[in-house]
C-alpha cells in the first residue's frame, strides 16, 4: 500500500506551508472535511522558483532519453496505483470513480507520449545563399515554467502541461485548485517515486493570486501555463508584460452542437447526455449550447429528458452513480442562478432545474433540460458549467453556424451528421480550435488542444504541446573553407 504525500514539493522536500496555514479540504458529496492541507504563500513559491532554477541546467542537460526513462517510470507507477489514484480524486472532485480513474488514464498517457515525442525534436537545417555558410536550427527548453490549474481535472490539467514541459527539459513549479490539490500532489509523488531529481517537480498549494503574482514578478519563470476561467487569463496577460513571461491560457468555453437532421435521434440524444453531464457538466470542452434542426428537436428533447430521468444522482465512490455534485456551493448555486433567470425570462424548464429534495448534503443539482432560449439569457450566452442542456432548434446550416459563432468563446464544437458535404462544411467555418464530427471526446495525447478567440492561445499535446515549452535557436557558421 503506497503510502501518499498530501503535503507541499519544495525542493525534492514534502513540506508543511511555511506560514502554517492550511485549507480544510471538503468532499462535493457530503460535505465531510478530507483533511487539513497546506496552504502556502510568496515564500513557498519563490522557494520553489529558487529549487526549480537550480535543477534547470543539470535536467535541461539530460538527454531525452533519460527525461523519457523517469516519465515512463512515473507512468507506471500512476498505472499500478490507479485506482487507489482515482478514489482520491473522486472524493475532492465529485466525479464518479470511473470517469476519476479514465483521468488518470489520460494523465498516464501523456507521460508515455511525451516520453516518445521528445526525442523527435529534431531542429533543422537550412540552404544558404552561401557557399561557406551554415544555418541549423536547434530546439532547447525555454527554462522554469509555472503551472496553475483547476480543478474539474486536476490530474489531466496538470499532467498536460508537466508531461510536455519535462520531456522538453524544462523544471516545473505548479499550483493546484486548493478544491483538488491532494491529485496533483499525487501526481508530484509519481514524478518524485520516479526519481525526478530534487527541485526537477515542485508543488505548491496556496492563495491563487499570490501565488500567480509572485510567478509572475520572477524572470527566472519564462513560461507560465494556466487553465482556468477567462477573467483570470486576462489578468495574468496583463501582469505577463513584467517580465515578458510566456503564457499558454487555456480558458472557457461554450462548445455549441449542430445536430442536424439525418442523425440516429435516439444515439445522438443517448450521447449528448453523456457527454453533457460528464463531471456535472463542469468540463472546459462540454457541449453546452444544443442546436437541433427543427425536424428532430421535439424527439431529441423526449429521449434527452427520459435519460436523465433515469438517471442516479450520488456519491461518485458508488458504482451505481451516474453523475456526482458540482464542486462547491458557490458553482451550485451560480447554476442554480442562470436556470432561475432563464425561466423568469420566458425559458422552459422540462427537466430538472433545482437541487434534488433527497439529497440535503452535498453539492448536487438535478441534470436539467432547458428550451425556449433566447441569445440574451445567460444559460446562451455564458459558460454554464454545469449540468444543464439548453436546446435551441434551427431551420438551415447557415442559421446554425451564425448562431453557433455568435460567441466569444472558441475552444470546442460538436457537429452530429452523416452527410460528408454537411461535415466540410461546418468544420471549416465553426471558428474554434477543435472541432468533433460524430465524435464527443476531442482530446488526445497526440493531437494539440486548445481554442481561439477569448478561449485563450498556445497549445497543449501532440507536437505542438512539446514545442510550447521549446525556444528556436538559429546558428550561423561562417567563414567556411570552399
Amino acid at each position: 500500500m503506497v503510502e501518499f504525500q498530501f503535503k507541499q514539493l519544495i525542493d525534492g522536500q514534502w513540506v508543511e506551508a511555511s506560514n502554517g496555514k492550511t485549507w480544510d479540504l471538503l468532499n462535493p458529496a457530503t460535505e465531510e472535511s478530507l483533511g487539513l492541507m497546506p496552504f502556502g504563500g510568496t515564500d513557498d513559491v519563490n522557494a520553489a522558483i529558487d529549487a526549480a532554477a537550480r535543477a534547470f541546467p543539470a535536467w535541461s542537460h539530460k538527454t531525452p532519453y533519460e527525461r523519457a526513462d523517469i516519465l515512463n517510470k512515473a507512468a507506471q507507477w500512476c498505472r499500478q496505483n490507479q485506482d487507489e489514484l482515482g478514489r482520491i480524486s473522486t472524493e475532492e472532485c465529485g466525479k464518479p470513480h470511473r470517469e476519476a480513474k479514465a483521468e488518470w488514464g489520460a494523465a498516464i498517457g501523456l507521460l508515455e507520449w511525451y516520453a516518445e515525442e521528445c526525442k523527435r525534436a529534431y531542429g533543422r537545417t537550412i540552404p544558404s545563399r552561401k557557399a561557406g555558410r551554415r544555418i541549423s536550427v536547434i530546439y532547447q527548453p525555454i527554462g522554469v515554467v509555472g503551472t496553475i490549474t483547476a480543478w474539474n481535472f486536476p490530474v489531466y490539467n496538470a499532467s498536460r502541461a508537466w508531461a510536455a514541459a519535462l520531456a522538453a527539459g524544462c523544471t516545473v513549479v505548479g499550483r493546484p485548485s486548493e478544491y483538488t490539490p491532494r491529485s496533483m500532489m499525487a501526481f508530484a509523488q509519481a514524478l518524485h517515486e520516479a526519481g525526478a531529481p530534487a527541485g526537477v517537480v515542485n508543488l505548491v498549494n496556496g492563495e491563487p493570486d499570490e501565488i500567480g503574482q509572485a510567478m509572475l514578478n520572477d524572470k527566472r519563470l519564462r513560461k507560465l501555463h494556466f487553465t482556468g476561467s477567462t477573467r483570470v487569463g486576462k489578468l495574468l496577460l496583463d501582469g505577463a508584460s513584467r517580465t515578458m513571461t510566456h503564457l499558454s491560457l487555456e480558458l472557457g468555453g461554450n462548445a455549441p452542437v449542430l445536430i442536424f437532421p439525418d442523425v440516429n435521434v435516439e444515439q445522438a440524444a443517448k450521447n449528448a447526455v453523456s457527454f453533457k453531464l460528464r463531471n456535472a457538466g463542469q468540463v472546459c470542452i462540454a457541449p453546452q449550447r444544443f442546436y437541433v434542426h427543427n425536424r428532430i428537436a421535439e424527439e431529441f428533447i423526449d429521449r434527452s429528458v427520459t435519460i436523465m430521468q433515469g438517471l442516479r444522482l450520488g456519491n461518485g465512490l458508488d458504482a451505481a452513480t451516474d453523475t456526482g455534485p458540482m464542486i462547491n456551493e458557490r458553482q451550485r448555486e451560480r447554476v442554480e442562478a442562470m436556470v432561475s433567470d432563464a425561466a423568469k425570462a420566458g425559458a422552459e424548464v422540462v427537466v430538472g432545474g433545482s437541487r434534488p429534495a433527497n439529497m440535503p448534503r452535498g453539492y448536487f443539482f438535478e441534470p436539467t433540460v432547458v428550451t425556449n432560449i433566447a441569445p440574451e439569457m445567460g444559460l446562451y450566452r455564458d459558460e454554464i458549467f454545469g449540468p444543464v442542456m439548453p436546446v435551441i432548434q434551427f431551420e438551415d446550416t447557415d442559421q446554425a453556424l451564425a448562431m453557433a459563432n455568435s460567441t466569444d468563446y472558441g475552444l470546442a464544437a460538436y457537429v452530429q451528421t452523416n452527410d460528408l458535404n454537411t461535415a466540410i462544411k461546418v468544420s471549416e467555418e465553426l471558428e474554434f480550435g477543435m472541432v468533433a464530427i460524430n465524435d464527443w471526446l476531442p482530446s488526445t495525447p497526440e493531437a494539440p488542444f486548445g481554442g481561439i478567440k477569448q478561449s485563450g492561445f498556445d497549445r497543449e499535446c501532440g507536437e505542438e504541446g512539446l514545442y510550447s515549452y521549446l525556444e528556436p535557436k538559429t546558428v550561423f557558421i561562417g567563414e567556411i573553407p570552399t
